[in-house]
């Protein structure tokens, strides 16, 4: 069953998104996922908190963005590069979880394509 951060993540996500893109919602992660063209973009967990998919090319320079750190699957299992996990004191404001959403349909736009 989702949580009340885990649905409101989920609701401000799917607003910032393009309405004639093909989106679906699947559980995942231990998360509820967002899909694009049937690629993740973003896994919203129970406790607010944000998976993203970005292009491993950017990986280093956004992990320093605040907030921003290396995504786990399970303690200490560290997933590779273009995973991270964005707190959700740092997705307060709506410009940086738009920031996010932008640099992971980056990547989705690029796996689409056969780049990524």
């Amino acid at each position: 069953m989702a949580t009340a951060p885990q649905e409101e993540l989920i609701l401000r996500v799917g607003s910032l998104l393009a309405p004639d893109l093909p989106v679906r919602e699947v559980a995942m992660f231990g998360g509820r996922v967002v899909m694009v063209n049937e690629k993740m973009i973003v896994s919203a967990s129970r406790s607010g908190e944000l998976l993203v998919r970005v292009p491993a090319s950017r990986h280093d320079e956004l992990l320093a963005r605040p907030g921003a750190r290396q995504a786990e699957m399970g303690a200490g299992r560290t997933m590779g590069p273009g995973w991270l996990t964005i707190s959700t004191e740092s997705l307060a404001a709506e410009e940086e979880l738009a920031y996010w959403i932008a640099a992971a349909m980056s990547h989705n736009e690029s796996a689409a394509e056969g780049r990524g």
